[in-house]
């Protein structure tokens, strides 16, 4: 490959990070880390991915690893402290783990015992799905932890990883998907042109990229909700005995209401108790950083029980993000193949089932996997259709389900909502004895068919039985030993 990427020293985290989330790292350990059984193509690719967000530095990692050189281009001027709690689920742990962040996820988040519903007004206990046995069940265990303590890890695989460079202030106006030389190119503000070999989509919810793969402007469409986010020390929740357990037994709780709900559980090994509270939309707008009041979200959940009361009031700030919704693409590839989108950009997940994250991962662990096994030009454009055919009917799936929880949290009093809670307190007892007894039950995590599809994918497994059934075959052949197109 031509080196028309402009290279610059990869920035050390200190920095680039406006404000570290904590007192977690994970400098050094890209560096012992081999993924691919080792493979690393043998056509090395110059690649920029557009956007430094979870599912950006995830793909500039595995790609990295993969044997490309990568170059994040980042609009923000600084990386700081972004969101508030994240679930990470078995299908994404078990990445992570395997990227050798096993002993931060351990030492930063928290492995809650359950995921427990209960009723807005009184506090009753109408469902709940024991999760302690999530790593016998899917082979990784369930943390709660702190989206920056998350963006740190994964910033600090792709910062340390050979021929990763991070582009900070670099905001793209532009893209041309083919240019003279067959090669994609962006335009950044300045007027700086760069090129690449393949580009990535990784721009978020309101994707610059997304509209050019696509060819058409992509207005997302109002869910009607809106969510307040917020955070309060746990030692505040240990000085209240009504708080107090909580704490002491880690849960996802979640009281549900006509046209409501609240999320709540630990992060930060216990430190801090993480609240998210989905409302219905009075003029928010889309951002993850935009101030709420804190006394009007008190005001939308006064009909909450006692305890959730308390909780409000230790609620100094909080932030408001109105939930907008999008239709599954028609396809995440420009035609000239060499332009794709990842994570938000692509499928966008509402956060009623906690894979925004996890879908985005997911991604990049696809696509570094499959791009590890490059050897040709003429594979690019097969590889990244391959990358899309694994991965499209699993998020779409994924948003479906998501949009599913919306209905079902937020039921009207009265006769259905009456129906969810019996099939929920039925769950409660019958998942132990029959595990199809609970098979379409509104408590999606007491379908355990449903949590061996979502918990028990893995990625690299996905990619590994498609290049074994049909990818050597179809695309490997393609291949010639390569170093260079020139």
């Amino acid at each position: 490959m031509s080196p028309n990427v402009e290279r610059r020293p990869t920035a050390h985290v200190s920095q680039v990070y406006a404000s570290p989330a904590a007192d977690i790292s994970a400098r050094g350990i890209s560096k012992h880390i081999t993924l691919f059984g080792g493979s690393q193509a043998s056509l090395r690719l110059n690649i920029l991915v557009v956007g430094c967000g979870l599912g950006g530095l995830a793909a500039a990692f595995t790609l990295a690893k993969a044997g490309h050189h990568v170059t994040i281009l980042e609009s923000a001027p600084a990386l700081g402290e972004v969101g508030a709690g994240i679930q990470v689920t078995p299908n994404l742990s078990r990445l992570l783990i395997r990227w050798g962040l096993g002993a931060a996820l351990d030492r930063t988040g928290v492995q809650p015992d359950a995921i427990v519903f209960r009723r807005y007004c009184t506090g009753e206990k109408v469902g709940a799905t024991q999760w302690r046995t999530m790593a016998r069940d899917h082979g990784a265990s369930y943390y709660h932890i702190h989206r920056a303590d998350l963006h740190r890890l994964l910033f600090d695989l792709a910062a340390d990883t050979d021929n990763v460079v991070l582009r900070l202030s670099a905001t793209v106006t532009h893209l041309d998907p083919t240019g003279p030389d067959g090669r994609p190119s962006v335009t950044l503000s300045g007027g700086e042109v760069m090129h690449g070999d393949l580009i990535i989509g990784a721009d978020g919810v309101k994707s610059m990229i997304r509209e050019v793969v696509i060819g058409r402007k992509d207005s997302a469409e109002p869910t009607g909700d809106a969510a307040y986010r917020a955070l309060v020390p746990c030692s505040e929740l240990a000085k209240d005995p009504d708080l107090r357990p909580f704490i002491e037994t880690p849960e996802m709780t979640a009281w549900m209401a006509p046209r409501r709900h609240l999320m709540a559980y630990c992060i930060r090994a216990k430190q801090e108790f993480n609240m998210v509270l989905l409302h219905p939309d009075d003029g928010s707008v889309e951002s993850w950083t935009a101030e709420g009041s804190a006394d009007k979200m008190r005001s939308e959940f006064a009909d909450f029980e006692p305890r959730v009361q308390k909780l409000l009031s230790l609620v100094p700030s909080t932030l408001k993000w109105k939930l907008m919704d999008r239709a599954p693409l028609d396809t995440w590839i420009h035609p000239d193949g060499r332009v794709a989108l990842l994570g938000d950009a692509c499928h966008p997940m509402l956060p009623y089932r906690a894979q925004g994250a996890a879908m985005a991962v997911e991604d990049a662990a696809v696509l570094g996997n499959i791009f590890s096994r490059l050897s040709h030009p003429a594979q690019i454009a097969p590889m990244l259709r391959a990358y899309e055919d694994l991965r499209f009917a699993r998020t779409a799936a994924t948003q479906s389900s998501s949009r599913l929880n919306q209905k079902i949290f937020h039921l009207e009093d009265g006769a259905e909502q009456e129906a969810r809670d019996a099939a929920m307190r039925s769950a409660m007892r019958d998942l132990d004895a029959d595990a199809d007894a609970c098979e379409g039950n509104p408590n999606q995590w007491a379908d355990q068919k449903k949590n061996m599809e979502q918990f028990g994918y893995d990625a690299d497994a996905e990619v590994e039985k498609w290049w074994a059934e049909r990818g050597e075959r179809e695309v490997g052949a393609l291949g010639a030993s390569s170093k260079s197109l020139l």
